[in-house]
């Protein structure tokens, strides 16, 4: 995976003296005020705040609510003046009781729509399993491609996209894209066609976050894509194209990625984005800017950011009705540039500036908080077919603190099953 980068062609100036004021434990106060405001949906036993991003256009996060009551302390037996008291021994006051508050039980979400929020996953785990046959998601891409893997995922929810992809190195955009795609195909038709996989995954992906930053590099990207899609279509085997990174492509690049849209459009395929963001999933979307940048409203430069391309560019294209799916998604300290903990990568990283900035000492539903945040307005486009999130699962040490499964990730899984069993 490439290391994510965000261009953006105005502001960075503002940006840099944006960060250069903010670190972990100081915060702009604009900045800090808005953070401050990130939901708490799993319940405690104090008031909880409401998302507020864009009062105009973004909905707030549903909160459940717990009504707690504490019974007051039994008070202690009266003790009567010695001078008063018979000659037997007083009988001594009963052992005082524990009267803390205890942790309240959160409340489960509530039923809703069909969530679109789904799984990246990179080997077998049984919890993966649970979750799929569970929760039913909407998406789940696998680097993991082991045939019965794939077909068990199949069988246990019939209706989630499945996407597989193979670890390739970089394409290069500087040679001719057709030779390129036809060496792709060959190398992979072998691999999805064997029974099992071509039963088990939908979709594949080709190259891993393409960075096409000129016309003439988007030009031979949609010219690969379109000629694999193609290729692979003569076999039965569907594609996904694009995968660009979080803030990619150039928003004016788009037209000339007119081709593999086309493809798609005519071999039933899916285009594909990434959308990160951090310290928070909605940093750089609606109202959380940096200091003097303009609310974004129902946009984002990172994460909601492929409104920005519907609306700006495939609507007026003609392309308005082509299925996305967000092949990866989630915070990611990748992202630059960003305020936060330098070497922060995955969420569980940030889960201390989460506490200092005031968000409660709950970092699996604070992180759930933010990725319900995201679900609800992924549920407002019809043609967003599904968001994986990274990571669900991973015996590479880099990865660790994405990692929505494992001990380090506390109740994270659960409270995921949780609001996928009642968003089907």
């Amino acid at each position: 995976m490439n290391r994510r980068q965000f261009i953006k062609q105005h502001g960075l100036l503002g940006l840099a003296a944006f960060l250069q004021a903010c670190n972990i434990t100081n915060f702009d106060d604009k900045y800090k005020s808005v953070v401050q405001n990130i939901s708490t949906s799993i319940p405690t036993n104090t008031p909880t705040r409401q998302l507020i991003i864009s009062a105009e256009s973004t909905p707030t996060v549903m909160i459940p609510t717990v009504t707690t009551t504490t019974q007051p302390p039994p008070k202690a037996a009266e003790v009567k003046s010695p001078l008063s008291m018979p000659t037997e021994p007083a009988t001594p006051p009963p052992t005082p009781t524990d009267t803390t508050t205890p942790t309240p039980r959160p409340t489960p979400y509530p039923p809703g729509p069909p969530s679109k929020l789904g799984l990246f996953v990179t080997q077998h785990e049984p919890k993966i399993l649970e979750l799929v046959a569970k929760g039913r998601p909407a998406l789940v891409k696998t680097l993991e491609i082991d045939g019965g893997f794939v077909k068990g995922l199949k069988e246990a929810s019939p209706n989630t996209i499945i996407i597989g992809r193979i670890l390739l190195d970089q394409l290069n955009l500087e040679a001719d894209p057709l030779p390129l795609a036809r060496d792709f195909v060959n190398k992979l038709l072998p691999i999805a066609t064997e029974s099992n996989r071509l039963a088990g995954i939908d979709v594949w992906e080709a190259y891993n976050e393409p960075v096409a930053n000129t016309v003439d590099q988007m030009k031979r990207l949609a010219d690969f894509e379109a000629e694999r899609t193609r290729l692979l279509a003569e076999h039965g085997v569907r594609s996904v194209v694009g995968n660009f990174a979080a803030g990619h492509p150039p928003l004016e690049l788009w037209p000339e990625f007119k081709s593999a849209l086309e493809a798609i459009r005519e071999h039933k395929g899916y285009l594909g984005l990434h959308e990160y963001s951090a310290p928070v999933l909605q940093f750089r979307s609606g109202g959380l800017q940096p200091p003097g940048d303009p609310d974004q409203g129902d946009e984002g430069w990172l994460t909601l950011r492929y409104r920005k391309a519907y609306r700006q560019y495939l609507i007026p294209m003609g392309f308005g009705d082509i299925p996305t799916l967000i092949t990866e998604c989630g915070v990611d300290g990748l992202i630059r540039p960003r305020p936060g903990p330098e070497d922060a990568k995955g969420w569980q990283d940030f889960v201390t500036m989460w506490q200092k900035s005031g968000l409660r000492d709950d970092p699996p539903g604070v992180y759930m908080d933010q990725l319900i945040w995201y679900d609800q307005n992924l549920q407002q486009d019809s043609y967003i077919k599904g968001a994986a999130i990274f990571l669900a699962g991973t015996n590479d040490r880099q990865w660790d603190s994405y990692n929505i499964l494992g001990p380090k990730a506390g109740r994270m899984a659960d409270l995921l099953q949780q609001y996928l069993e009642v968003h089907k």
